[in-house]
């Protein structure tokens, strides 16, 4: 890093003091009063428990939701000012299940957002082959295929490419390998560790899975009923003393049953 970078630039993703309430009532906080810096190249974990609010924060990041307080920034702008197709565009979103176009071939759905922006043919056709084959697909094999044709981890794999596909520089992930079996998962969780390190994409990545976290995060941000409670590599997040920390290492035991 440049020692003239300034803050705004080092730091792709910003809240300041953000809080949010459904339809801005006064109604329950969902997320309440949170400041959080990441910069550029992090692979940000959220973690927590069901309503902890980690789905919120990637809304609010892309502009699904408008904060009810504070101010969240996406290189350096305020997502209020950015025009907000502009900025979904620029953001990579994965779900659970993949939430592919089902009537769209594997190809065009990893196709969708590089052609919304208008890129030449050929272009598209590249970078859709390029994709398959970084996400582990054969091409030839897969391009044609409809998502009914594919196993779970397949679609999962394919709902990563067409979220690469325009290069953007921020990744959301919101439990994306959740409704897998176990040994799809792990090898998923692999493949997604080594893809991260390799393509230094800004990721927020969802989960309630210690393990999880403490494998893919370069730093865990633990939630709690829409605070931030702990905030921690994964090393050190196991030794915090924070109760919310230490239910949720003891629940999958991972001090005596960690690989």
């Amino acid at each position: 890093m440049k020692a003239s970078m300034t803050i705004a630039e080092h730091n792709l993703i910003e809240f300041r003091g953000v809080s949010w309430r459904p339809n801005g009532s006064s109604e329950a906080t969902i997320i309440d009063d949170i400041s959080l810096e990441v910069p550029r190249g992090e692979t940000l974990v959220l973690l927590g428990r069901s309503g902890s609010g980690k789905t919120t924060l990637l809304k609010l990041i892309n502009g699904m939701h408008w904060p009810s307080k504070g101010e969240v920034l996406v290189e350096g702008r305020g997502t209020r000012e950015w025009d907000a197709i502009r900025l979904r565009r620029g953001i990579g979103y994965v779900i659970q299940e993949a939430g592919l176009f089902p009537h769209f071939t594997v190809a065009e759905n990893v196709a969708l957002v590089p052609g919304l922006e208008n890129w030449p043919k050929e272009k598209i056709a590249a970078r859709v082959m390029e994709m398959l084959r970084l996400v582990g697909l054969a091409p030839e094999e897969f391009a044609q295929r409809r998502p009914r044709e594919l196993s779970g981890g397949q679609r999962q794999r394919v709902g990563v490419a067409r979220a690469l596909a325009a290069d953007p520089p921020i990744l959301l992930m919101d439990e994306p390998f959740g409704a897998l079996d176990p040994v799809t998962r792990a090898e998923l969780q692999r493949e997604f560790q080594a893809l991260a390190r390799r393509l230094g994409k800004t990721i927020v990545f969802v989960t309630h899975d210690l393990r999880e976290a403490l494998l893919l995060a370069s730093r865990i941000i633990l939630l709690e009923k829409g605070r931030v409670v702990a905030s921690a590599g994964p090393e050190e997040f196991l030794r915090l003393r924070h109760p919310e920390v230490l239910a949720f290492a003891a629940s999958l035991d991972v001090r005596g049953g960690a690989a």
